[in-house]
């Protein structure tokens, strides 16, 4: 099967996918809530002659076509960010929009647009053929990835025991094959103070002054971190503030902070918190550092409780993963940039914890994710069905 017949397909189920998106775009999915998106893909799936479709306990949706025993895996995070500030907004984030060029809506981009794109890349595989015999294709419709990106997928792989030789990762790229990204984990850091009252602050110890000094060493660090060659530099910053307080006329008896801390390569969690740790502040005022945990509960109720970790992952150019996606692209729409996210996925746990080879290709781009007007734009849907649709024919040449 050539590439221009494998386009000419993509390109004409345009119109279905529009429909699709658009038809997820209005069922509000935030994470924990994606029961209507799960449901609504499951239907599709079906519709289109998956040859099997799965919800599993946590509320992914696993579609498979083929009958071979390995596997090759499209992921896509199906849950939203909220809508924010709804006077950001020029048109209603869930009854969205539709011109000739795009479709406007919360998720178009980030990332309902890849669940679409798999979903029809997988058809056109089927349709004409594609899919060599020892294999299966396993579309996953995963949730909760952006409360705890990767929770979704320690269940897939943990659980149900479900390791693909490699994953794709859908998330928006901007047109490009990313191979990559820094990883992330969520820290606090709490003081103690003792509380008096606000007319005699000197009777007390203000635990909002300790902090602040805190702060200022923990913005320091920043400066400071470690810079990998492809990935670039780790990074942090205070994310949260909370405290105690008896009233507004007490001293402060509590204050804490969250830290969002992005990993590059090289850097590990324990790394990350005995850098916070060795602060001068942190150790005169003996605060406590320590790493969230994630525990809340899916849409079918399950908890999975997990450490809010999510390692950094480099696929390497040679893998032939990395080869059949690149190949791929050049077949139909030229010499592609093979580059890295800025933000996490869900290859955060499929090759950072798991060691399972992931590389990332994804309709829309990086800038629209949790913005305001959220768009995505219907030739990128069509590009990456066709670009998925050659993958699997591509990488089995290539073993």
């Amino acid at each position: 099967m050539g590439f221009m017949e494998v386009k000419e397909a993509a390109k004409n189920y345009e119109g279905a996918m529009t429909k699709f998106l658009r038809d997820l775009i209005a069922i509000p999915g935030e994470s924990c809530r994606e029961e209507g998106v799960i449901k609504r893909i499951t239907k599709e799936m079906i519709e289109l002659g998956f040859d099997r479709v799965d919800i599993d306990p946590m509320g992914n949706v696993l579609g498979y076509i083929g009958k071979g025993e390995k596997l090759i895996a499209y992921d896509a995070h199906i849950d939203t960010v909220g809508i924010g500030e709804r006077s950001n907004w020029t048109f209603d984030p869930y009854e969205g929009y539709e011109t000739e060029e795009e479709i406007g809506g919360r998720g178009a981009s980030d990332q309902l647009g890849g669940i679409v794109s798999a979903v029809y890349g997988a058809k056109i595989m089927k349709d004409l053929g594609l899919l060599p015999e020892e294999y299966s294709i396993l579309v996953t419709g995963t949730v909760q990835e952006e409360d705890c990106d990767g929770l979704c997928w320690q269940y897939i792989i943990q659980e149900s025991q479900i390791k693909p030789e490699f994953v794709v990762i859908t998330e928006p790229t901007d047109g490009n094959i990313y191979r990559g990204q820094r990883g992330r984990m969520e820290i606090r850091v709490e003081v103690k103070g003792i509380s008096c009252h606000g007319s005699a602050p000197e009777r007390g110890d203000n635990a909002i002054y300790k902090m602040a000094e805190i702060i200022n060493e923990v913005r320091a660090l920043n400066d400071k971190l470690h810079v990998d060659p492809f990935l670039g530099k780790g990074t942090l910053t205070v994310s949260q503030s909370f405290y105690n307080s008896p009233s507004r006329c007490a001293v402060a008896d509590m204050s804490a902070i969250s830290i969002d801390r992005r990993l590059t390569a090289g850097e590990t969690y324990e790394m990350a918190l005995e850098e916070i740790r060795k602060l001068p502040s942190v150790q005169k005022y003996q605060a406590e550092v320590t790493m969230y945990k994630y525990d809340r509960p899916s849409w079918t109720e399950l908890i999975y409780p997990t450490d809010c970790y999510f390692p950094a992952w480099v696929l390497p150019e040679e893998h032939p993963a990395a080869q059949a996606a690149v190949a791929s692209y050049k077949g139909m729409y030229g010499e592609p940039l093979v580059d890295k996210w800025t933000f996490s996925t869900n290859g955060v746990s499929i090759m950072g914890r798991f060691g399972i080879p992931c590389i990332g290709f994804g309709p829309g781009k990086e800038c629209e994710a949790h913005a305001p007007n959220e768009k995505t734009w219907k030739a990128d849907l069509v590009k990456c069905a066709a670009v998925y649709a050659m993958m699997p024919t591509l990488y089995y040449q290539n073993l």
